[in-house]
């Protein structure tokens, strides 16, 4: 996600040296010239827009409180010799991971391409890779000042989304070996938060959940059908509870409002991000439909939920 409908960008040099030093350890040229016939290093890819780069508007910069950063740190649990290729781009949409031009990557064209190389490159030692994309496509449908949905931009968006990320699921597919494990996310929904803005705002966040849970329907069938997992962030995220709740300053609120209030910045600073909690809930959340790498993960056979 980015701060704004436009983009929040990292620095192309930060995100390059950052790569640079990933791909250079030593752990990674040892996965080319294993000692005695066994290399006990493997990978996780991390994949998305400001999410998996752990952007945090309090200081305005990427975190390592990153819901990516979590996931690695319970991964490493079961298997020790794991490193992380941490690509995510803060302001990514789904046609800029394919393209290019938000953030830059030592040689490659894009996220996408950098993605691809580094499977390429330590193939057969890639456990895990995933991905959250999308959020930016339809952030940029909302108006920086009263937060209300653009219809027509959100229609594009919504024809957008799930064909631009079928062709980065494909990529991946084709890219990994039948021992990587794939998962995606599905989104939360930061639109809800417009609830405490009075009348206008709850009709935009009445009108966002259909919206979201349409988005939502659409990129899971995309996943399952690459083999991915769906981590249901959504899910996570109570989403879809409209049961009534009370919420410290506002009284009474739409579960789903106060959990958003609970697990980002959009109440407190109207700024879509996750904050550190929702970061941890994302990463349980994943861990949970990550399976042991290894096991059997084929197309069309994903899992939807822990």
């Amino acid at each position: 996600m980015s701060t704004t409908a436009s983009t929040t960008r990292k620095s192309p040099q930060l995100v390059a040296a950052a790569l640079a030093v990933v791909l250079s350890t030593p752990g990674v040229a040892a996965a080319h010239s294993p000692k005695n016939g066994k290399d006990a290093t493997t990978y996780y890819i991390s994949i998305g827009d400001s999410l998996a780069s752990g952007y945090q508007p309090d200081v305005n910069k990427d975190t390592h409180v990153a819901y990516t950063d979590q996931l690695y740190a319970q991964l490493k649990q079961r298997q020790p010799g794991l490193k992380h290729i941490r690509l995510g781009c803060a302001g990514e949409t789904t046609a800029s991971l394919i393209e290019g031009g938000t953030c830059h990557y030592p040689n490659a064209k894009s996220q996408l391409d950098a993605a691809v190389k580094a499977l390429a490159k330590h193939r057969g030692h890639v456990s895990y890779v995933t991905i959250d994309i999308g959020a930016n496509d339809i952030l940029a449908c909302a108006d920086d000042t009263t937060g209300a949905i653009e219809q027509n931009c959100a229609n594009r968006a919504g024809q957008a989304i799930p064909t631009n990320l079928a062709r980065i699921t494909r990529a991946l597919r084709q890219a990994g070996t039948p021992n990587t494990r794939y998962a995606g996310a599905t989104y939360y929904n930061p639109f809800l938060a417009e609830w405490l803005r009075g009348e206008a705002g709850q009709q935009t966040a009445q009108g966002s959940v259909s919206l979201i849970k349409a988005a939502n329907t659409a990129i899971s069938q995309v996943y399952a059908a690459a083999g991915f997992n769906v981590a249901d962030v959504s899910g996570a995220f109570l989403s879809g509870d409209v049961s009534t709740v009370s919420l410290p300053g506002y009284g009474e609120v739409p579960a789903n409002v106060a959990t958003i209030c609970r697990l980002t910045w959009a109440c407190t600073m109207r700024d879509p991000h996750a904050n550190p909690l929702g970061h941890k809930v994302i990463a349980s959340t994943f861990a949970a439909v990550l399976p042991q790498s290894g096991t059997s993960q084929r197309p069309g056979r994903a899992n939807s939920r822990p």
